[in-house]
């Protein structure tokens, strides 16, 4: 089942910093993004996902008990320190509506937005992203480098 973009959906923004060792990072987050993209689709979850250094920074969109419910999974995991709560609202609309959960890069690399299909997840090459989409990007990133967002001053909505 497809996630409608106008299902007047839930927005949660979290950090948390990796609890990963650094030499098996690749292979384990391979592998949990693997299972998380199809985690998520299951559940009808949308979002995107920031990694920097050892901070995860994630938006997740879709039904409030489903976004909830996969939070308070996330605030269990043992790959998870310091997790803290950005935002939580009531949207209009899913900003990444189509997006599984997508690499965000670091500054100066490209963003790799994911798209949901019947069928399976593949790259949305050359779509570009919207404006609401940068915004809430952008925000990721400020959020992945320090405190100034955790005070609930997230993006505009």
């Amino acid at each position: 089942m497809d996630a409608t973009p106008t299902d007047n959906s839930f927005r949660l923004i979290y950090r948390s910093q990796s609890k990963i060792a650094p030499e098996a990072r690749k292979a384990k987050l391979g592998a949990l993004f693997s299972q998380a993209r199809s985690n998520n689709k299951k559940r009808q979850i949308t979002g995107a996902l920031l990694l920097s250094d050892d901070w995860f920074v994630q938006v997740l969109e879709g039904q409030e008990c489903a976004v909830r419910s996969l939070y308070a999974l996330i605030e269990k995991d043992p790959r998870h320190d310091s997790v803290s709560l950005l935002e939580t609202r009531t949207v209009d609309e899913r900003v990444f509506s189509r997006w599984a959960m997508a690499k965000v890069a670091e500054d100066g690399e490209p963003d790799i937005p994911l798209i949901a299909h019947r069928d399976g997840i593949s790259p949305a090459a050359g779509r570009g992203t919207t404006p609401e989409q940068d915004e809430l990007l952008a925000f990721m990133r400020d959020s992945a480098v320090g405190d100034s967002h955790a005070a609930g001053g997230g993006p505009a909505a």
